[in-house]
Formats: C-alpha cells, sequence, structure tokens
C-alpha cells in the first residue's frame, strides 16, 4: 500500500498527490447518484425522476452524518501516525468498527420503520409517492454497507493512503452504472432499480475493500481487545466524529427544508431542483476533497509538531478554492441550459433549473473556504467550530432567506438559489475570525 508522509517534501506537491485520489474518489460516488438520475430520465417519466432526485438526497444526507462521525478515525489515525504511535492507531480503528457499526444497524432499522411520516415531512408529490418509499426502504436497508465502506475508507486516507479508496469505488460505480441499465432499462424497476444497483453495487465495494485490507500491510496490528470500547478512544472518537456529523446533517436537513418549500409548489420545481441538486453535488466535490485533504495533512503535521507547514496547507487550500469557485460559478452562467437538458427533455423544468443553479453555483466559491477552515479545525480537534459556523449559517440565512424567495418568487427559482450563497458568506466571515482568534492565541502561547 502507498502510503504518503505528509509531513514532509513539497507542499503543492504533496497536497497534489493526496487529493487528486481524493477527488477522483468523490467524483466516482457523485456519478453514483448522477447516473441514477440520468438513466432513470432516460426510461421513466417525471415521477420517477422526483422519487430518486428525493430519495437520494435524504440518502445523502445519511451518507454524510456517517462519513463526519468517521471523520474522528481519520484525524485521530493521521495525528498518531505522524506521532509514531501505532498501538494507539489500531484501538482507534477497532473502536471505530465497534462504535459506527452498531450505530448503522440502528440507523436502518428505525429509518425503515417510519418511511411514510418521512414522506410526509418531505411533501411528497402524490404522482411519486409509491416510488419514492419503494426507494427509500431499499436504500435504507443498505446502511450497514455505506457505513462499513466508509469507515474502511477512513482508516486508508488516516493512514496516507488515498488511491486504494479510489481504485475501489471505480470499480463500485462502473457496477452501478451497469446494474442500473439492467435494472431500470431491461427490467423496467424505474426508482426500486435504482435503488437496487445502489446497494448491490456498495456491498461489492465493501467486500473488495475487505480483500485489499487483508492482502496489504497497514503497518498496524489489530487486536481482538482494540474491538471492545474503550472510554478513552470513543471520547475520542465522538468528540470530532460527532460536531462534524451534526454540521454535515444539519446542513443536509436545510436542503432538505428547502426540498420541502420547492415540493409545495408542484412536481415541476421538486424534479427541477433535484437535477439542480445533482449537478451541484458534483460541483461541490473539489469542496469535499479540500475539506478532508486539509484535515488529513494538517492532522499528521500537527501531530507531527509542525505547525507553520499545517497552517500553510489550509491557505494552499483556500487559494484553490476561490480560483475554482469563480471558474465554476461563470461556466454554469453559459453550460447550465444544456447540461440540465441531458437529464430532461421537459422544457419547464430545464427553464426552473438553469434559474436556480444560475445563482446557486456561487456558493462553491464561499463553500470552498469554509470547508477548508473546517478540515483545519478537526485537525486541530477543535470541530465544534465547524459545527458553530454552518448552524448559523442554515439558521440564520439559508432556511428563512429560502421560505422567502419560495413565497415571493412563485414563478422562478432564481432568487432561492442565493439561500445557500449568502449562508456560506456568512461561514466564511465567522471561520475568518475562529481562525484569527486561535492563530492569536498559539503566538501568545509560544512567546
Amino acid at each position: 500500500m502507498k502510503q504518503l508522509d505528509l509531513t514532509k517534501g513539497s507542499l503543492s506537491k504533496t497536497m497534489a498527490a493526496f487529493s487528486l485520489p481524493f477527488l477522483l474518489s468523490y467524483f466516482l460516488q457523485t456519478l453514483y447518484g448522477m447516473a441514477d438520475l440520468f438513466i432513470v430520465g432516460q426510461f421513466s417519466g417525471v415521477e420517477s425522476i422526483t422519487a430518486v432526485s428525493i430519495g437520494s438526497q435524504i440518502m445523502h444526507m445519511i451518507t454524510v452524518i456517517v462519513v463526519g462521525l468517521s471523520m474522528g478515525t481519520t484525524v485521530l489515525i493521521g495525528r498518531a501516525v505522524g506521532a509514531g504511535e501505532q498501538e494507539r492507531s489500531g484501538r482507534i480503528i477497532g473502536n471505530t468498527v465497534t462504535l459506527l457499526g452498531g450505530v448503522s444497524i440502528v440507523m436502518a432499522a428505525l429509518l425503515s420503520l417510519v418511511i411514510p411520516q418521512i414522506m410526509q415531512i418531505m411533501a411528497v408529490p402524490v404522482e411519486a409517492l409509491e416510488q419514492t418509499a419503494d426507494y427509500l426502504l431499499i436504500c435504507f436497508i443498505g446502511i450497514p454497507l455505506i457505513t462499513a465502506y466508509n469507515i474502511i475508507s477512513s482508516i486508508f486516507r488516516g493512514l496516507g493512503d488515498s488511491k486504494s479508496p479510489m481504485k475501489i469505488v471505480a470499480i463500485s460505480c462502473v457496477l452501478n452504472i451497469a446494474l442500473d441499465y439492467l435494472l431500470i432499462g431491461g427490467l423496467g424497476l424505474k426508482a426500486s432499480g435504482a435503488a437496487l444497483g445502489t446497494v448491490l453495487s456498495q456491498g461489492a465495494s465493501v467486500l473488495i475493500a475487505l480483500a485489499v485490507v487483508l492482502r496489504r500491510n497497514l503497518g498496524i496490528t489489530l487486536r481482538r481487545s482494540y474491538f471492545r470500547p474503550d472510554r478513552r478512544a470513543m471520547s475520542s472518537l465522538l468528540k470530532i466524529g460527532v460536531p462534524v456529523a451534526l454540521q454535515d446533517g444539519f446542513i443536509q436537513v436545510s436542503f432538505l427544508i428547502i426540498t420541502i418549500f420547492v415540493n409545495q409548489r408542484g412536481v415541476v420545481d421538486a424534479a427541477a431542483v433535484g437535477i439542480v441538486e445533482k449537478i451541484i453535488c458534483f460541483l461541490f466535490l473539489v469542496p469535499s476533497t479540500l475539506l478532508s485533504t486539509v484535515s488529513a495533512m494538517a492532522a499528521q503535521n500537527l501531530g507531527a509538531g509542525q505547525e507553520k507547514r499545517a497552517r500553510q496547507s489550509l491557505g494552499l487550500a483556500i487559494r484553490f478554492a476561490l480560483i475554482y469557485g469563480l471558474a465554476v460559478g461563470l461556466l454554469m452562467q453559459v453550460a447550465s441550459r444544456p447540461l440540465i437538458g441531458r437529464f430532461t427533455a421537459d422544457a419547464a423544468v430545464v427553464a426552473m433549473g438553469v434559474g436556480y443553479i444560475s445563482s446557486y453555483v456561487w456558493d462553491t466559491l464561499f463553500a470552498g473556504m469554509h470547508f477548508s477552515f473546517s478540515g483545519y479545525f478537526c485537525a486541530c480537534e477543535k470541530s465544534w467550530l465547524s459545527f458553530l459556523h454552518n448552524i448559523a449559517s442554515i439558521l440564520v440565512v439559508r432556511i428563512p432567506l429560502a421560505w422567502l424567495c419560495s413565497r415571493q418568487f412563485p414563478d422562478t427559482l432564481f432568487p432561492m438559489g442565493f439561500a445557500s450563497t449568502l449562508g456560506s458568506v456568512l461561514s466564511v466571515i465567522i471561520c475568518f475570525y475562529a481562525y484569527r482568534r486561535m492563530k492569536h492565541k498559539q503566538c501568545a502561547q509560544n512567546e
């Protein structure tokens, strides 16, 4: 297994070598959802598109919560590797499996029992009720598989290996697309086929990941005792993971609330927002990669006592986020119509989607900045700061502004797109202030 030492060498080259496989992994994972929606759109109607878009939003929320919880694993293993503490790494891995394995089983059981209530809360259009229920049931049953894959990926990345997760998810993605064409196009299973293809391909990714772990030497000895709940290890995992999970969860809740506002306007607006959300998820690959890259790099460097290099990784990420966000924002002003048109031939859906993404896309610029800060805060074991700025953004800007725009502008989604963008602006302001306070405090302690 090729593991990078993130504490040495050129910062830009090391960050690129680590982040590119990360980016490709996120790209392939996002391709899952986009492929589902694209293939459903080719073989089924607006009802199926709406069912898959709503159902996949709910599953995305669950996935980011799991990824948030596993962030504690990546950070703590990174710090332990940087400090050369192999036994601590093994205990963190064992307790991660015990903790998240139990959580995933409970989540799968509870969510499967409340599907009708979830659809009622989501204000699912009546035309899409049956297909949405089928999609959710299949995906909820597969939650333990999603969790298992993300546990293994978090371990790889904490060790400095971002290539293995990329290769595993690549195989799984190809399988998912093939299953979609078979189940949706060949067998006509509509939304159920999309869900079944996703769950089966996730199961394949877990089996492949386990095979990789068994064949390669992680450099860490795992003992049976490490899987027993350890109060100190669990506390450390939860201290970092819970705020990140809550932060990511509340962000997705805010998106779901916005979806509820849109669903109340009808199936055309619901389908348009569903398509745009898939495109935005794709555009957010870079900001998400920056968060994970900064958290892993800063964690190893802080563990090795290299605080300056940790801060430099944050600065480099922010500069790249600005360049990327500006480029993508300008591109979408001219490319959105043909892009959305690839998902559906419905002219009304395309028109609504173009208006929405034209304003929403600028969120990539500001989100890239506060995602980078969040990665640094997690590496410093201050993930509560990430939770704080995101909650403020959601409660003060995103939800209130989205609700207001949905009521005041019933014929267009363009104003609503600014709700997320302006929410991220507030997050960036809070992050800059918190970072300056942290840096000032560190400098005072070093004097």
